[in-house]
């Protein structure tokens, strides 16, 4: 399944990663064809390579994405996380209508839990407001950042209904399910990113993945984070390649600076030792674990920026030069480090006192 996924990015990944980041071209067709290798699959019981759920494989796919573009392997984790929420639903006719076509790439989908994430940390409210009515909810509100998002395509967003946050599924250009023009980004403007307009939308009973937002985020939110480094690993190893790329004249001045290749990879090695074994009990709900996996995710980011910094010395003034390759993996790597959740969400739950 590796090797498919691989041979997707080798083939049509790579030649397109220049356009993807320069002209904001969005690879739906190279994720559909990430799809069909498996990459989007495994963290599914009964869909993957093995009838189990395998989160460690999935990271390991995602890495692979990331090696070569982060934008679709943000995209990958938008897709994954989609698929992460219907396979941890509390609907069983939800998950049983949609989890089979998120795994394989079938029908593709956004994530908009951002806010609500952030929500249960304190940082701001909860953005969409509904009311109930016959068969369901209607929402109203604006989100202002959903990904892997285009017209048909699924989201997942949270809203506050009779004193509850409830988790669902929509669609955009359905129910009052709209597109907001978004904001033009540095990087990562190939990832379909939109803000969403719910004017009178209507959510039936049955696109509802939990009726209580925090009962769900507990069971999905180790998986949520540990999805994450797969970015921040590909990105890293794809540095230290690009390092030892480099002329050998350059590489015999680089031998000098005081992070190579050669460092990068210990740590890295060290940080993917660390999410395999936590990725293989993603449900563990102990405080502990759920601990060390904000510490492997903060991990994750910092090694990102510490790997392009040292990128950008290792390659000089060709770094600087605009459309660079050396200069997009270093405006990745913060995205990685502010993507919900970002260092200083991260830190703040880190920081927090246990409860008695």
């Amino acid at each position: 399944m590796l090797q498919r996924v691989r041979d997707v990015v080798a083939s049509e990944l790579r030649p397109l990663a220049a356009r993807i980041d320069g002209e904001g071209l969005y690879p739906s067709d190279v994720l559909k064809q990430l799809g069909a290798a498996g990459a989007f699959a495994q963290h599914h019981e009964g869909n993957g390579e093995e009838d189990a759920i395998n989160l460690g494989l999935a990271i390991q796919s995602m890495s692979a994405v990331a090696e070569a573009c982060l934008s679709t392997a943000f995209c990958t984790w938008c897709q994954d996380a989609f698929g992460w929420y219907l396979q941890n639903s509390e609907n069983p006719g939800l998950r049983a209508r949609l989890q089979g076509h998120a795994a394989s790439g079938a029908i593709l989908g956004g994530t908009g839990l951002s806010n609500p994430m952030k929500a249960l940390s304190g940082i701001e409210p909860i953005k969409l407001k509904g009311v109930r009515i016959s068969g369901g909810y209607r929402v109203e509100g604006v989100l202002p950042w959903v990904s892997n998002l285009a017209v048909g395509h699924y989201f997942a967003f949270c809203f506050e209904a009779d004193g509850e946050t409830l988790a669902a599924i929509g669609r955009l250009g359905f129910d009052g399910v709209e597109s907001r023009k978004g904001a033009e980004f540095i990087a990562l403007e190939g990832t379909a990113t939109l803000a969403v307009g719910f004017k009178g939308a209507f959510v039936p009973d049955d696109m509802i993945l939990s009726d209580r937002f925090t009962r769900f985020a507990g069971r999905i939110k180790p998986g949520f984070l540990l999805l994450q480094t797969g970015m921040a690993a590909g990105l890293v190893r794809n540095c230290a390649q690009l390092m030892r790329e480099l002329p050998a004249r350059v590489r015999a001045v680089n031998a000098y600076l005081p992070i190579g290749p050669e460092a990068l990879e210990e740590r890295l090695a060290g940080l993917e030792s660390e999410i395999m074994a936590l990725a293989a009990t993603p449900f563990e709900s102990e405080r502990a674990y759920l601990r060390s996996v904000l510490l492997a995710r903060l991990e994750g980011s910092r090694l990102s920026l510490d790997a392009t910094q040292a990128l950008m010395l290792h390659a000089g003034a060709s770094a600087y030069l605009r459309n660079s390759v050396y200069n997009r993996r270093l405006r990745e790597s913060y995205f990685v480090a502010i993507v919900t959740p970002a260092t200083k969400h991260l830190l703040k739950e880190l920081s927090a006192k246990p409860m008695n």
